[in-house]
């Protein structure tokens, strides 16, 4: 039996592992305030794998049985050459999808390109559509450049486009309606994810500020009753439809619906760390074996595979807490 139709990636709760969230950054061009601290110190140059040792994890994973790869970052599209590493990714024989992760600030420059080097979906990072409460949140963002690469992306003709926005009580839970009435204008997905408690923000009090899917869900249905759907992405989004749009509403719900029981996911950092769980350290180095054995993929991809006995059966947030996770999320990968 070949190993495309043998399932290798299997953890200790019978969970196969399809769907690799790969960064290529830890950099970014936004300073988002439940992303990171607002003055960074960034991994250094020697830390960080280079396109090749990337694009060799990814052929890794393919060859395991991975049928997705999402790119994400930091902001992937300030990795230098990146669309090479989205070339050669896109080529790999076996991968169903590759999709990115972006804040948008790329895309009227690099939306034909990535769209032509195989990148058929992607996610857009959104969280206010007002100018000086964008610059706000975000610290450094221009609303009216994302604006525009939405925009971009949408006439490059993505099978699908997805918008992300975290929900801050006290911040932008007043743009709930307006970010929805945006999706269904423009004709594209919007998911609303819950904060998740990674790195030591100052910022702000996370529990404070939480907004929870159902709180979201319940100012939703009141101007547009939705409906449960069995759609997915292979993500932890729960979609719902409403009957006058072709527009679907996502859920990410770490905190109050769990989906730990459902998770095909793992993560690889830009400094070569498997995170086997967003929530968890629980981790393998790659980077050792990749830099042990240059170029060569087969102890690559038994470390991988001994990686899995490692993945835990679920994650444990806690808002009142300090974060038990101290890595930030642009360190995490998206």
């Amino acid at each position: 039996m070949n190993e495309a139709a043998s399932p290798l990636l299997i953890d200790r709760f019978n969970r196969q592992v399809e769907y690799v969230r790969l960064s290529v950054t830890d950099r970014c061009d936004f300073r988002c305030v439940y992303c990171m601290a607002e003055e960074m110190t960034f991994a250094p140059r020697a830390d960080i794998l280079t396109l090749e040792e990337l694009e060799l994890i990814a052929r890794a994973f393919v060859e395991l049985g991975a049928k997705k790869i999402r790119l994400t970052g930091g902001e992937p599209l300030v990795r230098q050459n990146i669309m090479a590493l989205v070339e050669n990714i896109g080529q790999l024989d076996g991968l169903h999808e590759l999709t990115l992760t972006t804040n948008g600030s790329q895309l009227t420059k690099q939306a034909s390109a990535l769209h032509q080097a195989g990148i058929k979906r992607i996610n857009i990072s959104i969280d206010s559509l007002k100018p000086a409460r964008f610059k706000k949140i975000t610290r450094t963002g221009d609303l009216q450049k994302v604006l525009n690469g939405i925009d971009a992306a949408i006439a490059t003709g993505f099978k699908r486009i997805k918008l992300n926005t975290v929900i801050l009580k006290g911040r932008n839970e007043d743009e709930i309606i307006d970010l929805v009435n945006f999706a269904r204008d423009k004709k594209v997905d919007i998911s609303f994810i819950e904060e998740m408690p990674l790195g030591l923000i100052d910022e702000h009090n996370r529990a404070l500020s939480f907004c929870s899917s159902d709180e979201i869900r319940d100012i939703v249905s009141a101007q547009y009753p939705l409906t449960s759907t069995d759609e997915t992405t292979s993500g932890p989004s729960h979609y719902y439809s409403m009957n006058d749009s072709e527009s679907r509403i996502g859920f990410i719900s770490p905190h109050s619906h769990n989906f730990c029981h459902l998770c095909n996911r793992v993560r690889v950092t830009v400094e070569g760390r498997l995170l086997l769980c967003l929530g968890n350290e629980h981790s393998a180095d790659l980077k050792t074996v990749l830099r042990a054995n240059p170029g060569e993929i087969d102890p690559l991809k038994d470390a991988i595979i001994a990686a899995m006995d490692l993945k835990p059966e679920k994650h444990h947030f806690n808002l009142e807490e300090e974060p038990q996770i101290v890595r930030f999320m642009n360190m995490t990968g998206g």
